[in-house]
């Protein structure tokens, strides 16, 4: 009896199915196991088994390089700017994210505005985190710069090159929003929101579901400039908290103001600064 036929009767005694061609035979010796591949963590069995190792890989610098695409690489990517974040960010001290449009220009009433309110903040004892890049972000970090605070800059890969604003003294580039949005909050203690766009909105609304929902606690949010965000509070008044998407408690989770020093005054209390 040769072998294949050795192995099919086992199978067969033991009331398994029969061996697909492309599964590996038993391992000699060990009934009822199979020759299986271990990386790392991971078991790899019959067609899924790979033909080298971990380290042949590694060492083998003519082999591929779409390795750098997959999911696995990514994951370390992302590990890396939290390290990243967290090591450039963990001894900040008090500050607020402030928000608003790139396309703000410079001289405007939204821009001045935004100087104002980051000299204020860095007065009331805190740095000034933005996007980083230009328009309401600039000026913020301006106010905050020539204030002789602390201005940080937390930027995005965009498919358009856009970089730090010249008030930038602490910059940090990211590949993906989520842990961008996630230094926005962790190192803040409130924030402020100029007027902006759908990035400024997605801000915005990420904030207040956090709240919310509890995740974040004693966490103030200011919306600066009543004209241009009466008509989305007036929305939420009139539709969402009217079709029952929301409770008219919902509305205490960020106040309304034109005034710089009671925007400061607001997110001092309400986080605890004061």
């Amino acid at each position: 009896m040769n072998n294949a036929e050795g192995d099919r009767e086992t199978r067969e005694r033991q009331g398994e199915p029969e061996r697909r061609p492309d599964e590996p035979e038993r391992q000699d010796g060990e009934p009822g196991a199979w020759h299986e591949q271990r990386l790392g963590p991971v078991v790899r069995r019959r067609g899924q088994m790979q033909p080298t190792t971990t380290d042949q890989r590694l060492l083998d610098t003519q082999g591929p390089s779409d390795w750098v695409h997959q999911d696995p690489w990514r994951v370390m990517r992302i590990q890396s700017e939290f390290v990243e974040g967290f090591g450039a960010l963990a001894e900040l001290g008090p500050a607020i994210s402030v928000f608003g449009s790139a396309r703000t220009r410079e001289g405007s009433p939204d821009y001045e505005a935004g100087v104002r309110l980051g000299k204020a903040l860095v007065a009331g004892g805190f740095g000034v985190i933005t996007g980083g890049g230009p328009g309401a972000m600039e000026a913020a970090n301006r106010g905050a710069c020539e204030a002789g605070g602390v201005s940080v800059g937390l930027g995005i890969e965009l498919p358009y090159e856009q970089g730090f604003n010249r008030f930038v003294d602490i910059g940090v580039n990211f590949r993906y929003f989520f842990v961008r949005k996630t230094m926005f909050v962790k190192y803040a203690q409130g924030f402020v929101v100029l007027p902006g766009g759908f990035g400024t909105l997605d801000e915005l609304f990420e904030a207040l579901t956090l709240v919310q929902t509890k995740k974040v606690t004693r966490f103030p949010i200011v919306l600066f400039g009543t004209d241009y965000w009466k008509g989305l509070v007036d929305w939420v008044l009139s539709t969402v908290v009217a079709e029952g998407k929301a409770g008219p408690h919902d509305l205490d989770l960020f106040h309304l103001t034109d005034d710089v020093d009671e925007a400061v005054a607001l997110v001092s209390k309400e986080s605890g600064a004061l």
